[in-house]
């Protein structure tokens, strides 16, 4: 098998891995039935979905581990821990250890990154919008194969939760590892037909999702469509296999003779273009030196009150829901999580078609572009009807999505590549942290206004705290700004 064939596989493989990968995401869908299970009151909820994210504290173990071990183990040790994590949980027993995500994150982010290192940001985007996905086919799971009993039907997200990354893993150890791919070739026709495939999943995704339409089609046509569209990523590494159109030669031949009549060596514009790669890395350094950089506190804060506060948002999308009476928190959690892909799936498409035009802006100045609709959702959400949810759902799942999608490029672009696996999961390690504040501010102000019962009816219970976190999202947006600022210049030579 060509090494051509073997890196479309890798990225196959990587889309797997991240469309299980965001075991929390489908939190809201099974938060209310867990805290009736378990007789624990708001506070402790949000206790409990806390300690589902820190594992992230730790991540910077997971980045070491794939400095120093192949990409597969550090795979099954991440599969292994989310197994016993979301097992014990399964078993009635606050989970404390599930740090699953960040070790399948940086996997694929590792493999991303070295198997494609002249189109990493697209790649890296374009494979990290699955993340979005994972709360959808959880859900359409759980509808096809599960008990309609609500307390069922948590005790299945949290089985799923425990056992599906580990098979899927598994599966996918094989195809997700690194690849010597030689010299840098023509990949457009693939990323072409990869970014159509992408596309259609999610416009699958969003139109199944819609409440009008999920209700005319069974569950298990909903979960067929998803699994035909997650096998459909092979047919570019099944077409190169067999064709090997996924290059184009003929380009390739007129540009090595154009180049010998005006005496430059195809060799010499893949080096010229290698250097371009790296000169648009503002400067390589490790995690140490970059905790003492302005810029990196800029950034962490600029993700903990953009991206983290929109997970914290959807990690209570359950509870808000019951407290405004509505009873459609699966088809929320879709809706979402559909939309949070295209958000995810935004950054890639814009990067691989404009990046290298005038009409493309620096990824600080998008984020900067992005967490003002972000704040605005919050402020909309103190609105009583339903289609202010439903609007201010997707709003934050598609500002979330795109800002997580980018900040890997950010982090690239301002600290290297050479420590990514290291420096990204100690960006990230702000969500365990925003998780607990945040969420336990919300819970807080619930119980301030709940019946005394550790359950709360009504706008008032999270109207304060809308208001608070959209506060705290316009202030992000202007340390955006102060970072867009900072950097400008910077960004200006790239282009």
């Amino acid at each position: 098998m060509s090494s051509r064939t073997r890196q479309w596989l890798s990225l196959v493989g990587i889309i797997w891995l991240q469309s299980i990968n965001g075991t929390n995401s489908n939190f809201p869908a099974y938060s209310s039935q867990l805290k009736q299970i378990l007789s624990i009151s708001q506070v402790q909820l949000n206790n409990l979905a806390f300690a589902s994210d820190a594992g992230k504290l730790f991540g910077c173990f997971a980045g070491i581990a794939a400095i120093y071990l192949p990409v597969w183990l550090v795979l099954i040790i991440g599969s292994t821990l989310g197994l016993i994590g979301y097992g014990v949980q399964y078993l009635f027993v606050t989970n404390q250890i599930s740090s699953l995500i960040c070790w399948i994150n940086t996997v694929c982010y590792v493999v991303a990154i070295r198997n494609f290192p002249s189109h990493r940001q697209v790649v890296v985007g374009l494979t990290t919008s699955y993340v979005g996905l994972s709360a959808k086919l959880y859900t359409d799971i759980v509808d096809a194969a599960f008990s309609s009993s609500p307390i069922e039907r948590a005790k299945a997200y949290l089985h799923l939760n425990s056992i599906l990354p580990v098979i899927v893993c598994v599966i996918a150890a094989p195809l997700a590892r690194e690849v010597d791919v030689g010299r840098p070739r023509n990949m457009k026709v693939g990323f072409i037909s990869m970014f159509v495939i992408t596309i259609a999943t999610g416009v699958y995704a969003v139109i199944s999702s819609l409440e009008s339409i999920s209700s005319k089609s069974s569950s298990l046509s909903k979960i067929i469509g998803m699994g035909v569209f997650l096998v459909a990523p092979l047919l570019i590494p099944i077409i190169e296999k067999s064709y090997g159109i996924m290059y184009d030669f003929t380009i390739e031949e007129n540009e090595g003779v154009e180049s010998m009549e005006d005496g430059v060596d195809i060799k010499e514009r893949e080096e010229a273009e290698e250097v371009r790669v790296v000169d648009i890395i503002k400067e390589e350094i490790g995690a140490k030196v970059m905790l003492t950089r302005l810029d990196f506190w800029l950034y962490f804060f600029v993700y903990f009150f953009g991206a983290t506060l929109g997970l914290v948002f959807l990690n209570n999308l359950g509870q808000i829901a019951e407290s405004r009476g509505y009873s459609g928190t699966s088809y929320l959690v879709s809706l979402s999580s559909s939309f949070g892909f295209f958000g995810r799936l935004m950054p890639s498409l814009m990067d691989y078609f404009f990046s290298r035009t005038k009409y493309m802006i620096s990824r600080p100045a998008s984020i900067v572009v992005l967490m003002a609709p972000t704040a605005g959702a919050f402020f909309l959400l103190v609105n009583s009807t339903d289609l202010s949810l439903h609007i201010s759902s997707a709003i934050i799942g598609v500002c979330s999505g795109a800002i997580t999608s980018i900040a890997v490029s950010i982090t690239t672009e301002l600290f290297g590549t050479k420590n990514f696996s290291v420096n990204h999961n100690v960006v990230v390690a702000n969500i365990p942290i925003g998780s607990f504040l945040f969420g336990y501010l919300a819970a807080c102000l619930y119980r301030k206004e709940g019946n005394g019962h550790g359950k709360c009816m009504g706008m008032e219970c999270y109207k304060y705290t809308f208001i608070i976190w959209g506060s705290l999202c316009f202030f992000g947006n202007f340390l955006a700004i102060v970072l867009y600022a900072r950097t400008r210049k910077f960004c200006r030579q790239k282009v």
